[in-house]
Order: structure tokens, then C-alpha cells, then sequence
């Protein structure tokens, strides 16, 4: 195991910090992997935040954003994600003002009707629970889930 200056490192997490948007729970797990002490942590965040390289707030959006859009999660799942991550409620509740509710409920019934198509079940209530279950998994919420199952499986 390489061991790093404290210079080597802030130039290391400046990189991966520009790569993508980091949370601070994620640049102190890669500072603990490389060995640096509490201290050196500390200071190195401090820098990062001073120089932009990690803003929480940035992260919880872009983090709400791609998930919704590429992976096609729902808000629960985006909520409990970013809580696993340390960020704060303030920055959940910001970032999830990012999904716009029009395309929400565009993209649940897309998601919704897709999976429908795929389940090859015949039986009507394992239908409904195999929907449900995908839908419920991604993280949409239940009275969504259950309202478009009564609408499509009735």
C-alpha cells in the first residue's frame, strides 16, 4: 500500500472528485482507504469544499436526477439512497424538487405499462403482485403502485 503526502493526496481526491460528483461520505471512505489519519482528512475535505470539488448539495441533485432519468427510480428509492449516504434532509428535499412531477408520473406509467407487457404470468393475482413488487422496488410510492395496478390488471 502506497503511502500518500498530504499534497498527493488532495491532488488525488481533486481528481476524483472532478470525475464525478462525490458526497462526503464517499471522499472520507476513499481518504480512510488510502491510510491518511483523521487529521490529514479533515483538512483535505475542508480544501475540497473551499475549492468546490464537493458540494453536497450538487450531488443529492445530480444523484436525483440520474437516477430518475437513467435507472427510472422513484422517490422513495432516491430518498433512501441519498439517506444512506449522509446527506442531509434539507438537500434530499431540494434535490428531489428537481424531478419535475409532470415527467414523474410520465415515466411511472411508461415503467409501469413496460413491465406489465413483460410479465408472462396468466394468473391475475400473481400478475398484479409480480407489478407491484417491480414497482415497489424501485421506490415509487405505494398509492401510485396500487392505483395503476387496479387501472391495468383489474
Amino acid at each position: 500500500m502506497k503511502a500518500y503526502s498530504l499534497k498527493e493526496a488532495t491532488k488525488k481526491l481533486e481528481g476524483y472528485c472532478a470525475y464525478q460528483e462525490r458526497c462526503h461520505k464517499e471522499v472520507v471512505n476513499k481518504l480512510r482507504e488510502m491510510r491518511m489519519i483523521p487529521e490529514a482528512i479533515d483538512q483535505i475535505v475542508v480544501h475540497l469544499i473551499e475549492n468546490d470539488y464537493l458540494n453536497e448539495e450538487r450531488f443529492a441533485k445530480s444523484f436525483a436526477r440520474g437516477k430518475f432519468t437513467i435507472k427510472k427510480w422513484g422517490r422513495k428509492r432516491i430518498r433512501l439512497e441519498l439517506k444512506q449516504r449522509s446527506i442531509s434532509r434539507f438537500n434530499i428535499k431540494t434535490a428531489l424538487q428537481e424531478i419535475n412531477q409532470t415527467a414523474y408520473l410520465d415515466t411511472f406509467d411508461a415503467l409501469a405499462d413496460k413491465r406489465l407487457s413483460q410479465i408472462t404470468e396468466k394468473n391475475r393475482l400473481k400478475r398484479r403482485k409480480k407489478l407491484a413488487d417491480y414497482l415497489l422496488y424501485r421506490g415509487w410510492e405505494s398509492e401510485l403502485v396500487y392505483a395503476k395496478i387496479k387501472e391495468l390488471v383489474p
